[in-house]
């Protein structure tokens, strides 16, 4: 029996297939609809990749759609990161809407449903509305404005619109059933009194729709076929439904998946926000936070967070994805695509006693044994090198194969050397090793066929350029960081080995031209991206330039991360 390699087809494609195949639909517009209050993060890139994918797949398109109905926490600054972002994953969209451009049909559908006697005004606070609210297992209270006149009710919501009222003293809701079981139905508020300034709209509002009012009437609008969100809304969809069909308008469909939860991260907002602001990390854009452009300056690449999102798939049920497996996805891919180069991040001096004082010569080493288009590069060699003070130990213990006294290893792409003595300081730190070559084995071959068990990379002192490099891990030490015991908070979990900064590191000359010029990928500035033999993958930071060099470390060349 022949095996079928075919991937299987996840819940929403085969809901997508049936509807274009029983003709319900001629093609596809799916929509991804942020609200521009902050920046995306790898949850978003998940819905990104699946939204615009799907569309990509079966011949379809994407509207970018901003949800901007909170005047209050919404700026332009998101909206642009937020564009930077779907464009550096790899994704176009069809149009860029605004649910603010929907704000006139929002209030006429609004009014509209108030002639209906289907939505009141309401003078309750919110407090009010919320003790009025009921419970699971108790119904809700009738407002006692509840019973105003269509007259009365489209009177007030009028003069709310022209700015007669405070914000808070009245809202609009719609008039449904304040003992239905689903909690969302019991008199839901449509629309909130703002004296805010719009990013957009600037003063002309000042009453501003509810998500669960404007969402499902912008989709209609738009014609989506498939409106795709995550699990916490389902209970949303018998309401986003009930105002379509209330409106007798296109009715768009709202299907739900399981939202992206990683180990070791938050992705709340709010919480991403306070570390920003609290200067726990230096910006949305820090190597250490899950945001996009975060994970784009830590030196991410677009194919690596689709692979990841691929990976994982489409389910229904909620679950918690190890990052581990985003570092994998990372790794695959810089490991086809990084020019490999040499760097010492701590340096100790390694001089070979043997080698000719004013000597150079050139060494050619391999930019990427994945990719021979990558070619080769000539490397600089002299008597005085640097190398890795881990790479030797006076007193080593068993299985130790890099360098020791009396031990011999290779220099990668260049001679066996043997270590032979030290110098120390007064406080008995090693400032210098000893060694002899053996001029016979250039390229790292021994002509007699011997064999040495330890390979160890350098810089060449003479030639070595200074850097900074940063070397990243988690932001936070507890795999649930939101998990936290009374009168603790998800900060009590943060990682404090999460940055740490080595200065006078020492890398290839070559590296200082490698860097030269800027990288765009699809349009959006990206960092060059290295491995840095055994090391790890590294990019550069905008916090460097060519009089600066700094490195920010992506991920080890394999996972190194303990739990606590």
């Amino acid at each position: 029996m022949e095996e079928n390699n075919e991937k299987q087809l996840n819940f929403l494609e085969e809901i997508i297939e049936k509807g274009l195949n029983d003709g319900t639909y001629k093609s596809i517009l799916t929509r991804f609809p942020p609200e521009p209050n902050g920046y995306l993060h790898i949850g978003h890139a998940k819905s990104i990749c699946l939204n615009f994918g799907l569309a990509k797949k079966y011949g379809g398109k994407t509207n970018l759609r901003f949800d901007d109905t909170n005047p209050v926490k919404e700026d332009t600054e998101y909206v642009d990161s937020i564009q930077n972002d779907i464009r550096w994953l790899g994704f176009e969209w069809a149009g860029v809407h605004y649910a603010s451009d929907y704000f006139e049909q929002l209030y006429e559908w609004a009014e509209l449903l108030i002639k209906k006697g289907l939505a009141y005004v309401d003078d309750q606070t919110l407090d009010e509305i919320r003790a009025n609210r009921g419970t699971v297992t108790s119904p809700g209270k009738n407002s006692p404005y509840r019973d105003r006149t269509v007259e009365e009710n489209l009177d007030l919501f009028r003069r709310m619109k022209a700015g007669e009222f405070e914000d808070g003293s009245k809202v609009l809701r719609a008039k449904i059933d304040m003992a239905h079981p689903n909690m969302m139905f019991r008199d839901p508020i449509m629309y909130r009194i703002l004296h805010a300034h719009h990013h957009r709209t600037g003063d002309k509002w000042c009453i501003y729709p509810m998500y669960d009012y404007a969402h499902g009437q912008s989709d209609s609008i738009e014609g989506i076929t498939h409106s795709i969100c995550t699990l916490e809304f389902d209970i949303h969809r018998p309401l986003y439904d009930w105002f379509i069909e209330q409106l007798g308008i296109w009715p768009s469909h709202q299907y739900e998946f399981a939202r992206l939860n990683i180990d070791y991260t938050v992705m709340s907002k709010r919480k991403l926000l306070q570390l920003v602001k609290e200067g726990y990390v230096s910006g949305w854009d820090d190597p250490r936070m899950p945001t996009i452009c975060g994970f784009r300056r830590r030196g991410y690449t677009p194919e690596s967070i689709r692979a990841f999102c691929d990976r994982i798939g489409v389910a229904k049920r909620d679950n918690i994805i190890s990052y581990s497996l985003l570092e994998f996805s990372l790794r695959e891919h810089l490991n086809k695509v990084a020019q490999r180069r040499m760097a010492v991040l701590d340096p100790v001096k390694l001089v070979i006693d043997n080698y000719p004082e004013n000597k150079e010569e050139t060494l050619t080493a391999v930019n990427n044994p994945e990719n021979e288009a990558d070619g080769t590069r000539e490397v600089p060699f002299c008597r005085e090198l640097y190398i890795e003070r881990e790479d030797f130990m006076e007193n080593p213990p068993k299985k130790y194969f890099r360098l020791s006294p009396g031990t011999e290893v290779r220099l990668r792409y260049a001679y066996f050397v043997t270590a032979q003595s030290v110098e120390k300081d007064a406080d008995g730190n090693i400032t210098c090793i000893h060694c002899t070559y053996d001029p016979a084995t250039r390229g790292g071959d021994a002509p007699d066929g011997r064999k040495v068990k330890g390979t160890i990379h350098w810089v060449s002192a003479r030639h070595a350029v200074d850097a900074e490099v940063r070397l990243f891990d988690r932001l936070f030490a507890a795999e649930a960081p939101d998990e936290v015991e009374e009168g603790k908070t998800f900060l009590d979990n943060l990682n404090p080995d999460s940055l740490r900064v080595l200065k006078g590191c020492k890398v290839e000359p070559c590296i200082a031209d490698d860097i030269k010029g800027h990288i765009s990928e699809n349009g959006v500035a990206a960092p060059h991206r290295f491995q840095f033999e055994r090391m790890g993958y590294f990019c550069t930071d905008p916090d460097g330039d060519e009089s600066h060099l700094v490195f920010n470390r992506s991920c080890t060349l394999k996972d190194s991360w303990k739990k606590a």
